[in-house]
């Protein structure tokens, strides 16, 4: 095999490639087969009626999309990333119990033929679960795999160089995947913000799962237009991948005063493959949608995007760079307290809130661009706070 096959960039290269390419050529007989089971979308009424005159042509449309995104992202795994890499472990198990749990839920709307699938608690539960293993593990166990062949915990490097006199002054100390998971950092400052040891780790497991299963679920909220969720997660794996890929090599973290983490690589690279899904589903899914991605596709590819800013200690760039996902979720929270502690008084005309901007009469091609703007607009100044810290 070429040595260029060993290089991280290469793999993204590949991984991109192999995902966009698959979800293009297996998109219609996948499309097709949907079709003939009757997938159709169920659009909710029960709490925004309005949706159901905006949306009336989309009732046809076939979901459970996802599969063929969560399909060509394990193959694109399997050819081109470390299976001997803990990322990877923990990625695919995330792709694979999240995809599960999302395609359940599409499962029984099919068979009842409605809007409601999973009851609510326990599809949280679920999330749940995974997040707190991942998190458990993490915080307390990363050692548990050290003397065996493979999934060797990740190490980390701190790095720091300063000028003094006219002479570089450089710094480094190791750091075990205990410690480092405990450090958190913001972006456009550099070193941590703060690190949590003892009792207060506890804390970090408890963030751990909230950023995991906030993500999932604010990915599957913003999955209600045509090209919204699929546009908006290219640009914030982008973001991801890029700092993955950054932290992945040595002398660049130094330079750029950011986390060395020895593998990381491997994030980046299944990052890549999750754009090229994505930008093959853009295919079928740009407005007017061919088909829809489903729980089966947003809880997932929700839940990487969280895990993946967990393991490169990037929680707080997440939440800029994904300032879209984020506006989705406020909404529908501050919507349902409202609408409990206020007397029935809504603050949105419907949520999550790109609906509220369909009742005021936007056509769904102009909001659907214009949040793509925004997320675009976040990805740059999360890029930018590279060079700022």
């Amino acid at each position: 095999m070429p040595a260029a096959f060993s290089y991280v960039s290469t793999r993204m290269l590949l991984s991109a490639i192999t995902t966009l390419l698959l979800t293009i050529f297996l998109g219609p007989m996948f499309i097709g087969r949907l079709y003939g089971l009757t997938t159709g979308q169920r659009v909710r009424v029960e709490d925004c009626p309005m949706l159901a005159k905006i949306h009336k042509k989309k009732t046809d449309t076939p979901s459970m999309g996802g599969v063929l995104v969560l399909f060509s992202m394990l193959v694109s795994l399997l050819l081109w990333m470390d299976l001997t890499s803990m990322f990877t472990l923990i990625l695919f198990m995330t792709t694979a119990f999240l995809g599960f749990v999302g395609g359940f839920d599409d499962y029984l709307k099919i068979k009842s033929k409605s809007a409601h699938g999973f009851r609510a608690k326990r599809k949280f539960g679920l999330q749940i679960v995974l997040a707190g293993f991942i998190a458990v593990y993490l915080y307390f166990f990363p050692a548990a795999f050290e003397k065996g062949r493979f999934f060797h915990p990740p190490v980390a490097k701190v790095q720091t160089h300063s000028i003094k006199s006219g002479k570089v002054n450089a710094i480094s100390k190791n750091l075990s995947t205990k410690e480092y998971m405990r450090q958190f950092y913001l972006p456009f400052k550099k070193g941590a913000l703060f690190s949590m040891t003892g009792w207060f780790a506890l804390i970090g497991v408890v963030l751990t799962i909230f950023v995991i299963t906030g993500t999932s679920n604010a990915v599957n909220l913003t999955d209600g237009l045509d090209g919204l969720a699929a546009g908006t997660l290219v640009m914030v794996a982008g973001v991801l991948a890029l700092f993955a890929f950054l932290s992945n090599h040595l002398e660049l973290a130094r330079y750029l005063n950011i986390l060395y983490i020895e593998g990381s690589g491997e994030i980046a690279i299944y990052l890549c493959a999750l754009i090229g899904a994505c930008l093959g589903f853009l295919w079928y899914n740009g407005y007017p949608a061919q088909v829809f991605m489903g729980d089966t596709g947003s809880l997932a590819l929700g839940g990487i995007l969280g895990v993946s800013s967990i393991l490169l200690r990037r929680e707080f760039l997440l939440a800029l760079a994904g300032g879209i996902f984020v506006l989705e979720a406020l909404s529908v929270i501050l919507q349902v307290g409202s609408y409990k502690l206020r007397n029935k008084k809504r603050v949105f005309l419907c949520t999550p809130i790109h609906h509220h901007f369909e009742c005021l009469g936007w056509p769904e091609t102009k909001v659907v661009l214009r949040f793509w703007i925004i997320s675009l607009i976040l990805a740059m100044i999360a890029i930018i706070s590279l060079k700022f810290q």
